[in-house]
C-alpha cells in the first residue's frame, strides 16, 4: 500500500516537473515574425541550401586549382609468372625453347602526380554557374522568408479573430442569458405566449454551440502558429497584439500611392535567374567545341625485392619523374554539339519568354492586391458603420420587447443582424492586416 502511494506521489510529482518545465513564448505580431524568420523549419533548411550553395560554388572553383594526388602500391608475385625464350640464348641447343621468370617476388612503388589545369572552357562556365546556383539558393531564402512572414501575419490574425469573437459570443450569451431569464419571469406572470421563451433559447443554444466552435478553431489557429514560429505544440503561446490596434497599425494609404517595380520583386528576380541559368547552358555547349589544355609533374619511387625488406637501409629505390600536358581538340562530332547547342539556344528564348509572362503576371497581380487592399479598408469603414446601426437597432428592439411592443422574432432578427455585422466588422479588420500583407510582399518589403 505503501509502495503505491509513494509510485503515485512520484508520478505526480514528476508531471508537475514536467509542466514547470514547459516553454512559454509572449509575442507581439513583429516579434513573431522575427521568430519565425530565425527558426521556422523551411526557414533553416533554405539557410542550409545557400550554405550548401557556397560549399558546391568552393567546389567548382577547384576544379581549376592545383591537385595533388599521392599513390603506394604493393605487390606480391607469389607465383611469378614465366616466359620462352630460345634456349640458345643459355648456351642451349638452337630450336628448343627455355622458360625464364622475370622480376621478383616483392614489389613497391610511391608516387605523387601535381596536375593543374590551364584552359578549359566548361571551367569558366562552371565557375559563373555556380555563382548562378548560389544566387538561386539565395533568392529562395528570401522568398522562403517572405512566405513565411506573410503566413505568420495571417496565422497571427486568425488567433486574434478567435480571440475577439469569443469575447463577443461571450457577452452575447450574457445578455441573451439575462433577457431569457427576464422573459420566463413574465411568461410566469402570464403576460407573454411561451413561444416567446423557446424563440431565446434557441437564440442562446445557437451562440453557446458557435461559442464551443470558435474555442475550438482558437485551439487549431495557435497550434498553426506554433508550428510557423517553429516552437513545439506543447509549449505556450501568448500574443500581445490586439485585433483592432493592429488593424489601425495596417491602415497606410500611402502604400496605395507607391509605384510598382517589378524589378524588385523576388519572383521577378528567382526569372531573372532561370534566363541567366540557361544563357550559361548555352555558353556550356559552346565552349565543348574549344580545346582543352592540362599539365602533370609526377614523382616517383619503383622497389624490388625478393625479400619484403623495403624498410631496410639496404633496399634500392629507384626514382623516376616526368612532365606532361595534355591537349583535347574537339574535331569532329557528327552534329552532336551542334543539336545540342541549338536546344540550349531554344531553352534560352522560352526562358525569356516565361520571364516577360511574368512582368506582365505581377503587374496584373500587384493591381489586383492593390484593388483588394483598398477594398479591405473601405470595408472596414462601412462595417464598422453598420456594426454601429445593427447595434442601435438590437437596443431598440431589446426595449420594445421589455415593454411588450415587438415579439420575441423581431428581437431575433434585430439579434442575428448584430451578431453578423459582429462577424463581418472582425473579418474586415482581419482582412485590412492579410491584404496589406499580401500587397507588400510583392514590394518585397520585408
Amino acid at each position: 500500500m505503501k509502495s503505491k502511494l509513494i509510485l503515485t506521489l512520484l508520478l505526480f510529482a514528476s508531471i508537475l516537473q514536467a509542466q514547470d518545465q514547459k516553454e512559454s513564448f509572449s509575442f507581439t505580431l513583429e516579434q513573431a515574425i522575427e521568430h519565425a524568420i530565425k527558426n521556422n523549419y523551411s526557414v533553416i533548411n533554405a539557410n542550409r541550401d545557400v550554405e550548401a550553395a557556397k560549399q558546391k560554388k568552393w567546389e567548382t572553383t577547384t576544379i581549376g586549382l592545383p591537385q595533388i594526388n599521392g599513390n603506394v602500391a604493393y605487390q606480391n608475385n607469389f607465383q611469378i609468372q614465366r616466359s620462352i625464350v630460345p634456349a640458345e640464348f643459355f648456351g642451349g641447343q638452337p630450336g628448343e625453347f627455355a622458360e625464364v621468370a622475370f622480376g621478383t617476388k616483392h614489389t613497391m612503388a610511391a608516387s605523387a602526380t601535381l596536375s593543374q589545369l590551364i584552359f578549359d572552357g566548361s571551367y569558366l562556365v562552371g565557375l559563373q554557374s555556380a555563382k548562378t546556383y548560389l544566387q538561386i539558393s539565395e533568392n529562395a531564402k528570401i522568398k522562403t522568408a517572405q512566405q513565411i512572414r506573410e503566413m505568420v501575419i495571417n496565422s497571427y490574425g486568425n488567433v486574434l479573430l478567435a480571440d475577439e469573437s469569443i469575447s463577443i459570443l461571450q457577452k452575447n450569451k450574457t445578455i441573451l442569458e439575462k433577457t431569457l431569464s427576464d422573459t420566463r419571469e413574465i411568461y410566469k406572470n402570464g403576460f407573454i405566449e411561451e413561444e416567446n421563451v423557446e424563440q431565446l433559447q434557441i437564440n442562446l443554444s445557437t451562440v453557446n454551440s458557435s461559442l464551443e466552435n470558435v474555442k475550438r478553431q482558437k485551439t487549431i489557429a495557435i497550434d498553426m502558429l506554433k508550428l510557423l514560429l517553429g516552437i513545439k505544440l506543447e509549449s505556450e503561446l501568448v500574443i500581445t497584439d490586439k485585433l483592432e490596434t493592429l488593424t489601425q497599425n495596417n491602415v497606410d494609404l500611402v502604400l496605395l500611392k507607391e509605384e510598382f517595380n517589378v524589378n524588385n520583386n523576388i519572383d521577378y528576380q528567382i526569372g531573372q535567374n532561370a534566363l541567366k541559368s540557361k544563357e550559361l547552358l548555352l555558353k556550356l555547349e559552346r565552349s565543348k567545341a574549344l580545346p582543352s589544355l592540362g599539365a602533370a609533374v609526377n614523382f616517383g619511387y619503383n622497389a624490388f625485392n625478393d625479400e619484403f625488406q623495403f624498410f631496410s637501409q639496404n633496399q634500392k629505390w629507384l626514382n623516376y619523374s616526368n612532365l606532361g600536358l595534355n591537349l583535347n581538340i574537339p574535331i569532329f562530332s557528327s552534329g552532336g554539339r551542334s543539336s545540342r547547342t541549338q536546344q540550349a539556344r531554344i531553352a534560352l528564348e522560352q526562358s525569356k519568354t516565361q520571364l516577360t509572362e511574368t512582368e506582365q503576371k505581377l503587374k496584373l497581380e500587384f493591381e489586383r492586391a492593390k484593388s483588394d487592399y483598398e477594398f479591405s479598408l473601405e470595408q472596414l469603414t462601412t462595417s464598422k458603420s453598420n456594426l454601429n446601426l445593427a447595434e442601435r437597432i438590437e437596443n431598440k428592439n431589446q426595449i420594445k420587447f421589455k415593454e411588450g411592443l415587438s415579439s420575441s422574432f423581431d428581437l431575433t432578427q434585430a439579434q442575428e443582424q448584430l451578431y453578423a455585422a459582429q462577424q463581418r466588422y472582425l473579418e474586415a479588420m482581419l482582412s485590412v492586416i492579410n491584404k496589406k500583407a499580401a500587397l507588400e510582399k510583392l514590394f518585397n518589403k520585408n
